[in-house]
């Protein structure tokens, strides 16, 4: 079992910057693919970005220039960087890494931006 702690989210002002971070732990083998969705009251989980462990990043177009998902093996830990944040960014905000095949899902971060 691998198990994920988020943090990093809350309230800012648009325009404004937060830095959400994920860590696994746990029984882990081999974790490729690390990536953030987030959900808005309403709508439909939603990808944001992710990463896998040869590099290859997608970003959804509506964060591309403004996020940035990196990850830092040694910890098994993926950020999220998140600039210049408007009020639709506005969610929960949750991360998932596949490990071995198994998916896992954070509990979740909750993204205010306020206009």
């Amino acid at each position: 079992q691998v198990q994920l702690v988020e943090s990093g989210g809350g309230l800012v002002q648009a325009g404004g910057s937060l830095r959400l971070s994920c860590a696994a732990s746990g029984s882990i083998f081999d974790i490729d693919y690390m990536g953030w969705y987030r959900q808005a009251p309403g709508k439909q989980r939603e990808l944001v970005a992710y990463i896998t462990g040869g590099g290859s990043i997608k970003y959804r177009d509506s964060v591309r220039g403004r996020f940035t998902i990196s990850r830092d093996n040694a910890k098994n830990t993926v950020y999220l960087q998140m600039n210049s944040l408007n009020s639709e960014d506005t969610a929960v905000y949750y991360c998932n890494v596949d490990d071995g095949g198994y998916s896992y899902w954070g509990q979740g971060t909750q993204v205010t931006v306020s206009s």
